[in-house]
């Protein structure tokens, strides 16, 4: 018998720690101070390694909690109709609840698995609603989805929840989502049991190799010369040469690649992709190539879009395999799996036709023990074989009768059961070769299949015209046929139809033998299976979690996660473990934006650091994507130099004349500009964040001027309008909101409002920079990032202006100052009062805002373009 443990005994988990967390905890930005420690750039182990993030990873969720309640009354909230306890875990404090919600409420918030909600007594406020005297502080985790019977959603709770339906008013109030971050504590915590192999490799590292610059060896010796890796190589660039690359992306391919056949050892390899240097395209042409070579690999990013993208890049690579104009066949060795609304798989075939959920739900239809696959072929043989049985086995059916108001004659019988079944097959069959992993499906067997589907379409379309009477002679069996048919008199349509009827017939006994169906009953075999045998696995970093628990019949050989700057190192760790992996390729660029870290202790301790990061800092190499496909020249030049090191190349498309677009005529809107802007004020919205009201009139008369041109030339324009600061891009989205401009990129003309890190990795024809800061001190504080600077400054592809004062940033000593410098040097500094409509947009916002000091200083715009001047002096 197994002793029951203590309470003292227990290993905290990651939710009993948020659990124990009171409001004052919450509050308490100095709660984890004296327990993160910063991030060494080497370690002893794996488990020291593992152990360095906990308590980051703790004080990451306090912070972003903490922020969260802080504007709880913001936050969305449902009222609780029923609660229904569920039991008590045996080894856990904490209480097993089922909550019901009131629906009957407008614009309810329905909690998701992985949501951390308050319960509360009331509508919160502030965040003292949460701490009130008659139930104070209880927080739920939601452990799964609505149930579909009871409409129960099950949440584990901090507390004994008290609830009277007759007077108790209760409600769930979102906190925030720890699905995430629960990951990374369970990845963690495997405290070595977990795959550490390419971990291992890493650690290697030695830091007397940075000291002293001595390259760190990243080629296997034992198998760099291999006939067999030289052999592979060939097959490899056979299959690229066709996909457009260039010569680094080419060689990234190849070197990747070559990773397949080490198995001497686990390797890290690094992209270095830098903006507009095809890098999507690259990691697509090397999945694509891994796809040929049936190489298991998982591909991961930080967030769903990313997943998305590149899953949408190597569809479009998929050129070989079709099957008749068709293309689905070998999509069942690609799964995406992940949450269908944040990866907006509606509405993209190819997407839906890879979507794990989707691809369960078409199988499980498939194998339905009669209307699948193996029901309908085998209904179908029994037709084709011997009609007449059939026939007379319906007319002994009375509930097959009833179907009808009278009994249907042999013909007719036969036409609606021809095509009742052929719909039936033409489902499965499309179902399978879409769905299935090829290694189940051979293509011969999928062609065999096709062609059934075909000939039993020609049947159907010989029914219509063939009279009942030569329809029962071409469709009765041999023994019936002696006495009663001449050969001879038989018309050429019902020969076809016996002759159709006889391949079909074959063709299908042919495949039941050949083709044998996976054994499995149930939607989470299924899942299991498509999982276990899909090639390339699709998911974001922190859903790569849930492949831990699976049983993979064939391990996955190699992870590659795309855009890797952008993730937590601790991320990492959750793709980096699964069981099988012997090699990883991180893609990314650190030049760019890194993850985003809420709390300031965290960011201290280098917690938001990607393990790509870190590996370029040991002296790890890169392999660097040397030409630009997206900025006109005008654009790339200072990121390239300030950047890169002038160590990438305008590619053919952009050097093209064609590439200059004149958006508008004025010399100001060249393809780039730095427009002065003097007049402006910075102040603080409330919400503690900054915004420039002058440079958002200047924005929204550039948009309107646009917009004029862009209806008057029929030339589709996408504009994309960025700022650092969360309050200009409200204001800015507020300006132009009382505007009929599109955000729908599709449309003639759009307009896509974001802050600097919500563009990191998005791209517009025109970009408008409101750089907002105006102190003429040259403070800049969170402006001051050139991480930030170099995603702002590569957005655009033919246009990029930018406004701000000019003053302000050649005073900051920053990234800015350089800009603005540049600006001048090449000709490309122009003041705002040099456009007579934009004069105008800051006269009035003046106006407007009631600075008349502004407006009527020497330094004014009035002044700068009138035509006469008069000064007043005081003679003492």
């Amino acid at each position: 018998m197994l002793k029951k443990m203590k309470t003292e005994d227990k290993i905290p988990g990651f939710i009993d720690y948020v659990f124990s967390w009171s409001i004052a905890d919450i509050l308490n930005t100095d709660l984890y101070k004296d327990k993160v420690n910063p991030i060494p750039d080497t370690f002893s182990s794996s488990v020291n390694y593992l152990e360095s993030f906990v308590n980051p990873l703790l004080e990451e969720t306090h912070a972003d909690l903490r922020s969260n309640m802080l504007s709880v009354y913001s936050a969305p909230v449902s009222e609780i109709c029923g609660v229904q306890t569920r039991g008590i875990p045996a080894l856990s404090d904490n209480l097993s609840y089922s909550i019901a919600l009131n629906n009957n409420r407008r614009n309810n918030y329905e909690p998701g698995h992985g949501d951390l909600i308050a319960i509360t007594d009331v509508r919160p406020n502030c965040i003292d609603d949460l701490n009130r005297p008659r139930i104070s502080y209880v927080l739920g985790l939601v452990e799964g989805t609505k149930e579909k019977v009871s409409n129960m959603i099950p949440i584990l709770s901090s507390k004994t929840i008290a609830f009277d339906r007759e007077r108790d008013t209760l409600f769930a109030v979102f906190l925030t989502n720890l699905t995430t971050n629960r990951q990374i504590w369970n990845a963690l915590h495997h405290g070595g049991q977990g795959n550490t192999d390419i971990i291992n490799s890493v650690l290697k590292i030695d830091p007397l190799a940075l000291l002293y610059g001595v390259k760190v060896e990243e080629e296997c010796s034992l198998c760099s010369s291999t006939e067999n890796e030289r052999v592979n190589r060939s097959k490899a660039r056979k299959v690229i040469e066709t996909l457009g690359l260039n010569r680094s992306q080419e060689t990234a391919v190849l070197n990747c690649v070559a990773l397949k056949e080490c198995v001497h050892g686990s390797r890290v390899k690094l992209i270095w992709g830098p903006p507009g240097t095809g890098k999507t395209k690259t990691v697509a042409s090397l999945l694509y190539t891994l796809l040929q070579m049936k190489c298991r690999t998982l591909i991961c990013a930080p967030t769903n879009v990313a997943v998305t993208g590149v899953a949408k890049r190597l569809m479009s690579c998929l050129t070989s395999g079709k099957l008749e104009n068709n293309i689905t066949y070998g999509l069942g060795d690609i799964v995406l799996f992940g949450n269908m609304k944040r990866m907006e798989i509606v509405g993209h075939k190819d997407l839906h036709d890879v979507f794990l959920e989707n691809r369960i739900s078409v199988l499980a239809q498939c194998f339905a023990p009669h209307s699948g696959w193996k029901g309908s072929a085998c209904e179908m043989t029994s037709l084709l074989e011997n009609p007449k049985r059939e026939y007379n086995h319906y007319l002994g059916n009375p509930y097959e009768m009833n179907e009808h108001d009278f009994p249907l004659a042999f013909e007719d019988f036969f036409r609606e059961k021809l095509f009742v079944l052929g719909k039936q097959l033409a489902f499965c069959i499309t179902g399978l070769y879409t769905h299935l992993p090829t290694r189940f499906l051979p293509l011969e067997v999928v062609k065999e299949m096709v062609r059934v589907l075909d000939k039993l379409q020609s049947l159907e379309t010989l029914l219509q015209s063939v009279s009942k009477e030569w329809l029962q002679r071409a469709l009765i069996d041999k023994g019936e046929e002696r006495g009663l048919i001449n050969r001879k008199e038989e018309s050429f349509d019902s020969l076809m139809i016996r002759s159709i009827k006889l391949q079909c017939l074959e063709e299908l006994k042919s495949i039941r033998e050949t083709f044998s169906e996976p054994n499995f009953k149930e939607s989470r075999g299924i899942r299991n299976f498509c999982l276990s045998n899909a090639c390339l696995i699709f998911c974001t970093a922190s859903s790569s979690g849930k492949l831990h628990a699976r049983e993979m019949t064939v391990p996955l050989e190699m992870v590659i996660i795309d855009e890797a700057a952008q993730l937590k190192e601790c991320e990492s760790t959750l793709p980096l473990q699964i069981p099988g992996l012997r090699h990883a390729v991180l893609v990314g660029d650190e030049k760019q934006l890194p993850a985003m870290v809420t709390s300031k202790i965290c960011e201290k301790a280098g917690f938001g650091r990607s393990l790509f990061e870190r590996l370029v800092k040991l002296g790890h190499s890169k392999h660097l994507l040397n030409i630009q496909y997206r900025m006109h020249p005008s654009i790339s030049l200072f990121p390239n130099n300030e950047f890169y090191g002038k160590q990438i190349t305008d590619g053919p498309n952009v050097i093209e004349r064609a590439y200059e677009k004149g958006f508008l005529d004025e010399k100001i809107y060249s393809p780039f500009s730095f427009i002065n802007i003097t007049n402006g004020k910075e102040e603080f919205d409330n919400r503690h964040s900054r915004r420039n009201m002058v440079e958002v009139s200047v924005v929204t008369e550039i948009v309107s001027k646009l917009y004029k041109e862009c209806m008057k030339s029929k030339k589709r324009v996408r504009v994309g309008c960025i700022s650092p600061y969360k309050a200009q891009v409200f204001a800015i989205q507020e300006s132009l909101g009382n505007s009929n401009y599109s955000t729908d990129a599709n449309d003639l003309f759009s307009v896509n409002v974001r802050s600097v890190d919500g563009f990191q990795g998005g791209e517009e024809d025109v970009i408008i920079i409101s750089t907002v800061r105006c102190n003429g001190s040259g403070s800049l504080c969170f402006l001051d990032n050139r991480q930030r600077a170099n995603v702002a400054l590569t957005r655009a592809r033919y246009c990029l202006w930018i406004l701000g004062d000019g003053k302000t940033l050649l005073n900051s000593r920053s990234v800015w100052q350089k800009l603005v410098t540049d600006a001048k040097k090449r000709g490309c500094f122009y003041n705002v009062y040099e456009d007579k409509n934009l004069s105008l947009a800051v006269t009035n916002a003046l106006i407007r805002l009631r600075q008349f000091n502004s407006l009527f200083s020497t330094d004014s715009i009035l002044f700068k373009v009138s035509n006469w001047k008069v000064l007043y002096f005081t003679i003492a």
